[in-house]
């Protein structure tokens, strides 16, 4: 799961908030420290592709790989519009799984995620932490409070592109350059449009945006460029994404009435247990039928709890509403983007109702960026 990681967002406001902190007191000092020190550490490993392609020590399959994601970077600026800057112009190998690792956390019996309130990003339903072991040890301790919680890596994050230079520019890394053609594209579309829009506080918005470009750019992309083996192999990833995607909202669905009923709470536990249970004999039955044995979800199902399903919506509950936005405005690029920035600009009900409904409402802002 890719997205908007707090760790590199953070960096672009650490100086100001430790200021703040040192004269006045701030519990999460450490937590901005280790944002920015990761943060730095990260895009210090990253060297232009250029150097790679032209290093003799560079492992052919590599080289592919670069400049395939050279090829999808030069994509996203012509076809789909998306910011012509050094994001993903540079490449570093981190030498560990993933980029970040992100907290989120639930109540017992509520699916709404706890939220953690940041500079410039405003609220968010997670926090993210250059080390696994961090990260585990912050889901310790919000189990110890009563919540449920999860760990999950996060291949790629966003640093909104707010500020120029390479220390927030974006770099291709370790953690997903071997992926399918398909979902490399995906992903570099994602994360450059949470660049083109950015609500602070609203990341079902943000999410979801990005997720609906990701979507539309990758089609493009493969029907563009694409072998067949390329538009063969994302065609059964997205058939299995969609597949989990209908089998989580059903269970969601179901909890949420489930926590919303008057029973009490003993009677709910047994009924959120047995939810959960056939949750997972569900996804066993896909499994074994129409994905042929395909194991790529068995760890979210094993460790699944209200934060895993909390988290879910973040990244897919709008998207439909983006893409009937993108198809009301031509299907052209530019206009979808100005939409887009307009409505991040209301205030979140106004958004909701707008984003919704495709209205225009006189009160949009007159401020945008």
């Amino acid at each position: 799961m890719a997205g908007l990681g707090i760790g590199g967002v953070i960096v672009a406001t650490v100086i100001a908030t430790v200021a703040v902190c040192t004269t006045s007191g701030c519990s999460t000092l450490g937590y901005y420290a280790q944002s920015a020190r990761g943060h730095v550490e990260l895009v210090a490993a990253a060297r232009p592709v250029a150097d790679w392609l032209a290093d003799p020590s560079t492992p052919a399959p590599l080289k592919a790989r670069l400049e395939l994601s050279q090829r999808i970077r030069d994509f996203a600026v012509a076809e789909l519009g998306e910011p012509d800057n050094a994001s993903y112009r540079r490449y570093a190998d981190l030498q560990r799984p993933a980029a970040v690792w992100n907290v989120v956390a639930a109540p017992e019996l509520s699916l709404d995620l706890k939220t953690w309130c940041f500079a410039v990003v405003g609220c968010v339903g997670y926090r993210g932490y250059y080390r696994q072991a961090d990260a585990d040890a912050e889901a310790a301790a919000l189990r110890t409070a009563g919540l449920e919680a999860i760990v999950y890596p996060v291949p790629a994050y966003s640093t909104l592109g707010k500020l120029p230079g390479r220390w927030f520019a974006d770099p291709l890394l370790n953690t997903f350059i071997q992926y399918p053609e398909g979902e490399l594209a995906r992903l570099v579309f994602h994360e450059l449009a949470h660049q083109v829009a950015f609500a602070p506080g609203d990341t079902l918005f943000n999410e979801s945006f990005a997720t609906a470009v990701e979507r539309i750019g990758g089609m493009r992309w493969l029907a563009a460029n694409g072998s067949d083996a390329a538009r063969a192999e994302q065609a059964r990833a997205d058939a299995r994404r969609a597949d989990f995607r209908a089998l989580t909202q059903r269970y969601r669905e179901r909890l949420l009435a489930l926590y919303a009923n008057g029973e009490d709470d003993a009677t709910k536990r047994d009924a959120k247990a047995a939810v959960f249970a056939s949750m997972r004999a569900d996804h066993a039955a896909m499994k074994a039928g129409p994905w042929n044995g395909y194991a790529g979800y068995d760890g979210w199902f094993a460790s699944a709890n209200n934060a895993s399903l909390g988290v879910l919506a973040a990244y897919n509950e709008l998207v439909p509403d983006f893409e009937r936005l993108f198809d009301r405005e031509g299907r052209d690029f530019t206009r979808f983007y100005d939409e887009v920035r307009r409505l991040a600009a209301l205030p979140l009900p106004e958004r909701r109702r707008a984003l919704s409904a495709g209205a225009r409402p006189a009160t949009a802002s007159t401020n945008l960026p």
